[in-house]
């Protein structure tokens, strides 16, 4: 795929052992690099700087978050040390770009952010939840129904959640430069976010998802919200959603199964609530 300095980038690599047979010293301009590695491992080296990471094998695997800021114009080349088959989603962003985003936050998130882009080759990294490995999976196996920009705009999405989640996660790992009750906050919703999308096929309540992650439902209810966008019960609907399109994409499963699967007794309100969703019905979805 061609994209340039002005773009953002969303890819996918699953089934080969490197992201480039050329090892020759590349030039790369100003951006933000993020990758999730499920499998496989990177060795590179930007000016001078070589940079390792690894997500292990099938059997073995242990994903990975990397983030890198790439201030200036610079210098890439990549060694091909491993055997083992990648799978791997990268995601690249121009940093005026991201000015945006610095615009959104408070205070003491908007510095940590500027202390981070402000610095060529910061990077960071971590050991990913739930909800960002699905993420990663959707753009390496988007829905087939999806072509054109129907495809592009999809891919962008996930792209966008999960810079948007690595980033969040960065904030809380530097708990200094934030205010405690946000830092705990952050906390308490990301476990209930792993939470329901381990439990969808339970009957989820806030009751008892703010017992699962140690807090109060108001609590919970209050600042989920304010996190990520949805309340609660919307976030269980997306997700029962996703689970119901990817068992008709990949399993051709009946649509009476898919509703029910979603939470709906009604096939009709599930069909509506589908074609809002990814503006396909369905039945065409389904392989």
């Amino acid at each position: 795929m061609q994209y340039t300095s002005q773009e953002l980038f969303v890819g996918a690599i699953e089934g080969v052992p490197n992201c480039t047979s050329d090892t020759r010293e590349l030039h790369i301009w100003p951006k933000f690099m993020l990758m999730v590695l499920l499998q496989g491992a990177q060795h590179f080296v930007v000016d001078e700087r070589h940079f390792e990471i690894d997500a292990g094998t099938e059997e073995a695997s242990s994903p990975v978050v990397f983030m890198l800021n790439v201030a200036k114009d610079s210098r890439l080349r990549f060694f091909n040390d491993s055997r083992t088959p990648l799978r791997k989603v990268m995601i690249s962003a121009p940093l005026p770009w991201l000015q945006r985003l610095f615009d959104t936050q408070g205070e003491a998130q908007k510095s940590v952010l500027q202390s981070f882009f402000s610095q060529h080759l910061a990077h960071f990294s971590f050991e990913p939840g739930q909800h960002i490995v699905q993420s990663a999976q959707k753009i390496m196996h988007p829905p087939p129904a999806l072509e054109g920009e129907l495809s592009s705009l999809y891919l962008r999405a996930q792209g966008l959640d999960l810079m948007w989640q690595s980033l969040l996660t960065m904030l809380a790992d530097r708990k200094e430069h934030l205010p405690a009750p946000t830092l705990m906050s952050l906390r308490y919703c990301d476990r209930a976010r792993d939470f329901v999308i381990g439990n969808l096929d339970r009957e989820l309540t806030i009751g008892l998802i703010a017992r699962e992650v140690g807090c109060s439902a108001s609590t919970l209810q209050r600042h989920f919200k304010t996190h990520f966008g949805m309340t609660v019960f919307d976030f269980i609907r997306q997700k029962r959603l996703e689970a119901a399109r990817t068992a008709l994409a990949d399993d051709g499963i009946p649509i009476s199964h898919a509703a029910h699967l979603a939470g709906y007794n009604n096939i009709s309100s599930f069909t509506t609530a589908f074609r809002r969703a990814y503006g396909v019905t369905p039945k065409q979805v389904r392989v």
